[in-house]
């Protein structure tokens, strides 16, 4: 649709948007690491239309995928977002971002991993392997698991899990982290459970609050608090490292890949944002 590429155009080449000036946030954000973005290519799909006496509304996905370089050091980002605009008498109209469409697939019984002897054994933790799956599956589902209207911490769940997090807690939804066929706990996929979680975990899966992002590795965990009201929104997990030794995280609802940790270009980011660093593991 060339109305709707002639927009993105012109979002690209602006300083203004109508979602919080996400883009001006994001090239200001790379100007102070030193990044420079190459190359910007977009693919859209469209999910869904509803026609209506003027015209047409339409949600839609965009796929970005930017080239950065950093010094001599090049690496992709990509974003997925869902959008939704009104097409009226050939125009785009009231063009926003909405919340990713949710199509729940049908799942396997997962088993959670024993207790032995009324204690979590200790674990290992296979970085390699959680990152592993985070690069798989950040654009897509498992279809082993239930996909979230907010999947965030489903998601990051499932790469601590294929990290070789052990579970614990069935069938208590307040108890422990754990997923098991049609029931999972509230650690399992709500931010603000897995935050506190991590924070007062003494086996099994616990995290280690560090006090900046710099001292994270891939596999680690970062939550996001966006207002500073003390409900923690999302977490990440980390992937990999940039030029400067700072994160570069994977997440899902708005999926994205190789995202800068501190969301400054996030349409819910807020002055007020508040982070927790964990490592994961020790």
């Amino acid at each position: 649709m060339d109305e709707l590429k002639s927009l993105w155009i012109h979002v690209f080449e602006s300083d203004r948007d109508t979602d919080n000036n996400w883009w001006k946030r994001k090239k200001e954000l790379c100007d102070r690491r030193g990044v420079e973005i190459v190359r910007i290519n977009g693919n859209g799909h469209i999910y869904q239309r509803l026609q209506h006496r003027e015209g047409e509304t339409i949600n839609y996905l965009l796929h970005l995928t930017f080239l950065m370089k950093q010094e001599d050091h090049f690496y992709l980002e990509e974003s997925v977002n869902s959008y939704q605009f009104r097409f009226v008498h050939g125009e785009v109209r009231d063009h926003h971002s909405i919340p990713a469409p949710v199509n729940n697939l049908s799942k396997e019984k997962i088993e959670p991993e024993a207790v032995r002897n009324g204690q979590i054994e200790r674990f290992h933790y296979d970085r390699m392997a959680a990152v592993q799956y985070a690069e798989r599956w950040w654009n897509s589902y498992n279809p082993d698991y239930r996909k979230f209207e907010v999947d965030c911490t489903n998601f990051v769940s499932q790469c601590l899990r294929a990290g070789g997090a052990p579970m614990s807690g069935a069938p208590n939804r307040n108890k422990g982290w754990w997923y098991q066929g049609n029931n999972w706990s509230y650690s399992w996929s709500v931010a603000h459970s897995l935050r506190w979680y991590l924070n007062g975990s003494t086996s099994g899966l616990k995290g280690t609050a560090v006090a900046s992002a710099s001292e994270l590795s891939p596999g680690d965990i970062i939550c996001y608090d966006f207002e500073g009201d003390g409900r923690w929104d999302h977490n990440t997990i980390v992937v990999s490292r940039d030029n400067n030794g700072e994160p570069l995280v994977n997440a899902h609802t708005d999926n994205s890949r190789h995202r800068y940790w501190s969301y400054e270009d996030s349409t819910a980011y807020t002055p007020n944002i508040n982070y927790k660093f964990f490592r994961i593991g020790e």
